[in-house]
């Protein structure tokens, strides 16, 4: 699926209100000290992530007449190549706001809905830091880093000694409209008819938070047809 400008501010809005109030609700001081899921990374440096996940849209520019931008897959194949410098920057940078960690994720979120109202409600081809975009991917890629770590967040927190999980931080209509984007990838590369059958298991298998498993597959795709199966898609996973 292509979602439009306005399905995926919305989901963006949505996202965010709902993640920044449970942040507020059960990360404290304690949790943000421990561990989280992601090898080498503490929640405290997770949060700090999502005030740079939202800043990459408040830098965007739009880019010059007959720029050819990057499709979804292409940009967030990049994050590859980046991974070890975004893991540095983003420990560097909850050690320097450690002080008030969410006043400055709060600033460079509001920063990035003034850039979205600003560039929109068209979708024009903005310039990224990793490349050419169109602004419904850029956005639709804010959306994607806010509920992949929200459901990382919600995992490290509810194995924190003496943490409540609190509420799900994943707004619904997020999560589909992020389970369906990434599906969507995977569909255009192989040309099967597959549709979402658990969301949160595709999640996680398709941002490599699961091992690949073909059970574990099966669980959260299935073939639009019943004659049909759900590929082994071992070598297309994860998407990011």
């Amino acid at each position: 699926m292509s979602a439009t400008i306005a399905e995926a501010s919305s989901a963006l809005h949505a996202q965010w209100d709902r993640l920044r109030g449970w942040i507020a609700e059960v990360v404290d001081d304690e949790v943000g000290a421990q561990q989280s899921v992601l090898e080498g990374w503490s929640v405290a440096e997770l949060v700090a992530h999502l005030g740079r996940a939202m800043d990459a849209l408040a830098v965007c520019t739009p880019a010059p007449a007959g720029t050819v931008p990057l499709s979804l897959a292409e940009y967030l194949g990049t994050y590859v190549a980046r991974a070890a410098d975004i893991a540095q920057t983003t420990r560097e940078l909850a050690a320097q706001i450690s002080g008030n960690p969410l006043a400055w994720v709060d600033q460079h979120a509001a920063a990035a809905f003034a850039r979205l109202d600003e560039l929109g409600p068209g979708d024009l081809t903005v310039q990224a830091r990793r490349g050419p975009v169109l602004l419904s991917t850029m956005t639709i890629s804010r959306v994607i880093e806010l509920v992949v770590h929200a459901d990382d967040l919600a995992g490290s927190v509810r194995r924190a000694a003496a943490a409540g999980a609190g509420p799900d931080p994943i707004d619904h209509a997020a999560l589909t409209l992020v389970a369906d984007t990434l599906l969507g990838i995977v569909v255009a590369r192989g040309g099967w008819d597959l549709e979402v059958a658990d969301e949160k298991r595709w999640l996680r298998l398709a941002a490599g938070r699961s091992p690949y498993d073909v059970d574990e597959l099966a669980r959260a795709l299935r073939p639009r047809y019943t004659s049909e199966g759900v590929p082994d898609l071992g070598l297309m996973l994860p998407v990011l």
